[in-house]
This record gives structure tokens, sequence and C-alpha cells, in this order.
């Protein structure tokens, strides 16, 4: 299931880092029921690129217990080790630094430091510290961060490879409660930019693409969802349809229409 390097073996691939990818849905690994149920949801919804909180999943580091890697192997799917969990930029460092470590040398992570352990805001500052060390070590990096488009301008310009801000907090499933922010990122961003956090439902996702946002990457909406691989598919018809809305282009909005749609000449 993983996508090809080339991005022009695919008609409208999502680029991340060079590497090509046919679904813009990311999905999170955790909160599930089971390893067996993650799988059964991220084979539903298509999604190529699975984030795995390297402080809270087994992917190698704990022997004897049940791994992620067996239920989701590397091989079929591209691996996006995140920093879930940590509030400096020293420890979200370390933590993908291990990361990088169990998958063999794979430079694509996501950067996440949090600011507050109720809301699970980000730490901007924080954010801002570790991704210069990321980066400065040959790491890709996706990185979370507040819907500030001065933040996010910075964040590009350190080197990461693609923006996430949230569309609001993380598990709330409020989804996109301020579109106008997301708006002037998407207007200056020169490398992806992929809603993070906030979707509840399919309407959400399909809202984000046609803002023109890359892509979206959930984990709670599924997961927490009563039936989590049917929210699955329906999440990956959402992305797709708002995809391809926003490359469509909407009509104009107006408050009224003087011309009929249906002609009015030469009836009888």
């Amino acid at each position: 299931m993983n996508a090809p390097h080339d991005p022009a073996a695919l008609a409208d691939p999502l680029v991340i880092a060079g590497r090509a990818y046919r679904s813009r849905l990311l999905v999170g690994t955790g909160k599930y029921r089971d390893f067996a149920e993650t799988r059964d949801a991220i084979v539903a919804s298509g999604a190529e690129i699975v984030t795995v909180a390297i402080r809270r999943t087994n992917i190698g580091q704990t022997a004897g217990e049940a791994s992620l890697v067996d239920a989701v192997p590397p091989s079929e799917f591209t691996y996006l080790p995140n920093s879930a969990g940590c509030y400096t930029a020293d420890e979200a460092v370390r933590t993908l630094k291990l990361g990088r470590e169990l998958l063999d040398g794979h430079a694509l992570c996501k950067l996440e430091v949090l600011g507050d352990a109720r809301s699970l805001y980000p730490n901007v500052r924080e954010t801002l510290v570790a991704a210069e060390k990321l980066v400065a070590d040959g790491f890709h990096v996706m990185v979370y961060t507040s819907d500030d488009p001065i933040v996010a301008r910075e964040l590009e310009a350190i080197g990461c490879v693609a923006i996430m801000p949230l569309a609001s907090l993380i598990g709330s499933g409020m989804g996109i409660v301020n579109p106008w922010n997301l708006r002037l990122i998407l207007e200056h961003a020169r490398v992806p930019v992929l809603v993070d956090a906030g979707v509840g439902t399919a309407s959400d996702a399909t809202i984000a693409m046609e803002l023109g946002c890359a892509g979206v990457l959930m984990n709670t909406a599924i997961a927490k969802a009563r039936e989590p691989v049917r929210m699955a598919r329906a999440m990956k018809l959402a992305v797709e349809s708002g995809r391809e809305a926003f490359l469509a282009g909407r009509m104009p909005r107006k408050l009224y229409e003087a011309t009929p749609s249906s002609p009015a000449a030469g009836l009888i």
C-alpha cells in the first residue's frame, strides 16, 4: 500500500518531502479497541500514512508485548512517528530520535509539543525550537501547530515539510472553528497544509479540503465513532469529495440570482 516515490506517477498526488501519496487522509493508530480494529479502520480509510505516538504505542521498544508493526506493518504503510505527550522541545527531539532508531533511520516525523495538559494546545515557542533542531539533524518534519499564520510561516522558513494547524482542540470534534486563519495560512504556504486535530465527522473533513488544505489528519473522529470502520470509510469519501470540489471551483455566493436556471425565452 506504500505510494510510489515519483509524483509524476500519480494524478493529483499529495507530495510530502518529495514522495507521492494517493490518499490525502492521514490517520492515527491510537484509541482503538485493539490492533485488529486499528488495522480494519486504517484499511477502510485508504490512508497510506499512519501516525504513531512513540511514547504510547509499542513498535518494538517493549519486548514481549503486542506490537503495532505486526498489525500495521511499515512495509504496507508509511509510518509517521510523533511526539505526542511531550511538553518541551528537548523531550520531543529525544522521542523522535527514538522513533527514527526504532524505524531504521526513518526521517519523516510529526512534531508535536504541547503547552497545556487539559486542552492539548500546542506550545509554539517550544515547537519552533524543536523544529530547528530536528531539521538540522536531517528529519523531514511535519509539524502540529496553532492556526497562527505568522507561526506557520516561521515553521516553513525553518524547513518543515508540512504545516499542520489545528482546526479545533485535539479530540474535541468541534470541526473548523476559524476558517479565516486557515485561509491566511493557505494563502502564503509553499508546503502542504493539512488540518490536524478537531475533526469530528465527515463534513468537517470535506470543509477542510474545500478550503484548499492538502490533506487531513485525524484519529479520535474515527477511533471513537460508534462504528470506527464505517466512519473510516466515510472520512475517505469526505476527503476525496472535498478535494474534487476544491479543484472544480464552487459557484460564487450570491444573495439571489436574477437569471433563472431554466431558459425563459421561447416558451409557449
